[in-house]
């Protein structure tokens, strides 16, 4: 009799068991990419400056801003917290995805725009091009309403 208790106990265990474990679906986890060359986008404000890292089809790598090193109200948009932000980005980069050329495209009239720039070569990374991307005012578009004679 003591032999159908323990049975039935471990019987009605298993099937709590099964109950209460349903099966988790895992997102499949991705391994380190090696990206020989990318391009890196600095976004200088005067108020941040903000780093992204990518491969050439545009997907993120790493990224840092000033702010996320620990600069606080106006130090985050001088020049040497944006050093910083460029070289923490780009060590990530250079460690995880074994990146060795980029193409550096800047935009924005912050101060940090040639203080990440040189960020970029202190690191070790070969630097095939620099452009600037930063939009220019053209007018605008025509107002609205009708032509003045």
């Amino acid at each position: 009799m003591a032999e159908e208790e323990i049975k039935t106990t471990t019987a009605t265990e298993a099937t709590e068991a099964q109950t209460t474990e349903a099966p988790k679906a895992k997102a499949a986890k991705k391994g380190k990419r090696i990206v020989n060359s990318g391009a890196v986008h600095i976004q200088a404000t005067f108020n941040n400056t903000i780093i992204s890292v990518t491969d050439k089809k545009g997907e993120v790598l790493a990224a840092s801003s000033a702010g996320a090193n620990g600069f606080r109200g106006s130090k985050k948009g001088t020049a040497f917290a944006a050093g910083v932000a460029a070289e923490k980005a780009l060590e990530i980069a250079k460690k995880n995805n074994a990146l060795n050329s980029v193409d550096v495209y800047v935009s924005g009239i912050g101060l940090g725009r040639d203080a990440a720039i040189r960020a970029v070569s202190t690191v070790g990374i070969k630097i095939d091009s620099i452009t600037d991307v930063t939009p220019i005012a053209h007018g605008g578009v025509r107002p609205k309403g009708e032509r003045k004679p």
